[in-house]
């Protein structure tokens, strides 16, 4: 890379552009063990107009049933995606965020003393973002989060398609108010999502409540593959709005150990990406990526394929603008 790309004007070596950079859709070089780690190296701001795309952390773990932790999965994700943003993007060939204004919003206050005030606080923040017509994608924070904000999202939207990524189903009966099993059950029983066209992908756990969605276990996708689950995923949901949750659980715990709720045979780091990248077709109308929980990770393994599945999330954005 030549001295002139890292320089601005002033001849300044570019560091920290997390809050430095002016255009906000540009990106310099910076080095990657070192600066501000926004994600991706986006801008922090509070900005939102001309946004399309805001990144946001609820660092909220009181729901899990396992192990916690994963209230540090927003910084752990953010500091693994700084080398994501050093080149164009892989497989796509291209600088996704120049046809995408993404930034880093920062994350969402919650007065973990005053557990009563924790939807309503997720709420409110996922509402004054896509009140702007910005799309989100939120770093959890356990799986409870995808409550208040699918409550956000189809207040603005109308009921969703949920595509949901998971070794578990999270549609058992509630134990309390504030529980990472029970959401889906709850959003269902709100009218939040339309069961007739979400879908469940890679479970392994067992409930014998049947609440409608459609299901692809992880045997069926071991028998028959990612293009084949990859045709269902893209004839329940067809043209409709369509709001993901990728549970970081969805990997095997061997490419994914930092989780709080591990469930063994998931599927690899690699098939996670194809089946991200396969999915451009979809309507998203946003994002959230949970249960990263860094003090039972390894070498940031899980940190790292949190980040890359949210960055290609970005991509598939991108490259559809970009058509």
């Amino acid at each position: 890379m030549s001295d002139e790309k890292k320089k601005n004007d002033n001849n300044d070596i570019l560091v920290d552009q997390a809050w430095r950079a002016g255009d906000r859709s540009k990106r310099f070089y910076e080095m990657t063990y070192a600066g501000a780690t926004s994600f991706l190296r986006r801008k922090y701001s509070k900005e939102l107009n001309g946004v399309d795309i805001a990144v946001s952390g609820v660092p909220f773990d009181s729901a899990v049933t396992n192990r916690p932790g994963c209230r540090l999965g927003p910084r752990a994700i953010r500091s693994s995606s700084v080398e994501l943003a050093s080149l164009n993007s892989y497989p796509f060939g291209f600088d996704p965020f120049q046809h995408l204004n993404v930034i880093d919003y920062g994350d969402c206050y919650l007065n973990t003393h005053k557990p009563e005030t924790i939807e309503g606080a997720i709420f409110t923040h996922a509402k004054s973002i896509i009140d702007t017509n910005t799309k989100m994608l939120t770093f959890g924070g356990d799986h409870f989060i995808s409550l208040p904000l699918l409550r956000a999202h189809a207040e603005k939207y109308g009921p969703l398609s949920l595509l949901q990524f998971d070794s578990h189903c999270d549609t058992w009966e509630p134990q309390g108010p504030i529980d990472h099993g029970t959401m889906f059950l709850t959003a269902v029983n709100e009218g939040l999502i339309n069961v007739d066209t979400s879908i469940q992908v890679g479970l392994r756990t067992h409930n014998d409540l049947n609440v409608g969605i459609e299901v692809i276990d992880i045997r069926y996708i071991h028998e028959n593959g990612i293009k084949k689950s990859v045709e269902r995923i893209l004839k329940r949901i067809n043209k409709t709005n369509c709001y993901m949750t990728f549970d970081i659980d969805f990997l095997d715990p061997a490419f994914a150990p930092g989780t709080g709720t591990p469930v063994c045979g998931g599927v690899a780091t690699w098939q996670a990406l194809e089946f991200i990248r396969s999915l451009e077709e979809i309507n998203f109308v946003g994002m959230d990526l949970v249960e990263v929980s860094p003090p039972y990770d390894h070498a940031e393994i899980t940190s790292m394929a949190a980040a890359t599945v949210a960055h290609d999330w970005i991509c598939i954005m991108a490259d559809k603008q970009r058509k």
